[in-house]
């Protein structure tokens, strides 16, 4: 069984048709230097992803115009990344994870520092958490707010209601600063 082609689309340009164990329903997603991703669920053939596709051709675009400003405007560049010390992002992030912890009675198990390209942080089912090193060149109460975020999926695996509502005891508007923390994002390609 293929598990990814690429189409040429009118407007848009390439686009990866991929296969996805994780996609419920055809997504489209677009992400700043890798373009436009349709995640393909197994039971809907290729010829039908494509079909919901072009009837989305329109949002692409715009999509795609958003993401070409985001690109020109928040371009990181790779000397920005190889600025960052490591032991020194480490010892921040570390201190300030477990400052936010003691503060609000939360517990983790182990913590990773790493220089990843797609996530800001993440929390495994073990509770260990993952902090992107590059949270330092954030302002404070996102990077705060990232550390929060990881520390809440301790207690709650997904983005539920309560999630946000645990969240939002915290920071206020949770959803609000997660889309200030986007424009951001760019800054991981």
């Amino acid at each position: 069984m293929v598990n990814s082609i690429t189409v040429e689309m009118n407007g848009v340009g390439t686009v990866l048709f991929e296969r996805s164990k994780r996609a419920r329903r055809v997504i489209i997603s677009i992400k700043p230097f890798k373009g436009v991703r349709v995640a393909v669920p197994y039971r809907v053939s290729f010829n039908k992803a494509e079909e919901f596709a072009h009837s989305k051709i329109d949002w692409t675009k715009r999509q795609l115009e958003k993401m070409k400003q985001y690109e020109r405007e928040f371009n990181f560049t790779s000397g920005v990344n190889n600025n960052i010390d490591k032991t020194q992002a480490k010892s921040m992030l570390t201190g300030r994870l477990k400052y936010l912890m003691g503060k609000h009675g939360y517990t983790y198990n182990r913590v990773f520092i790493r220089n990843q390209r797609t996530r800001w942080g993440s929390c495994s089912h073990k509770n260990n958490i993952s902090l992107n090193m590059k949270l330092v060149l954030l302002p404070e109460e996102l990077m705060d707010y990232v550390i929060l975020h990881e520390l809440v999926h301790t207690h709650r695996k997904d983005h539920s209601k309560a999630f946000w509502a645990e969240m939002d005891k915290l920071v206020g508007d949770g959803k609000k600063i997660s889309s200030r923390l986007r424009k951001y994002g760019i800054g991981l390609y």
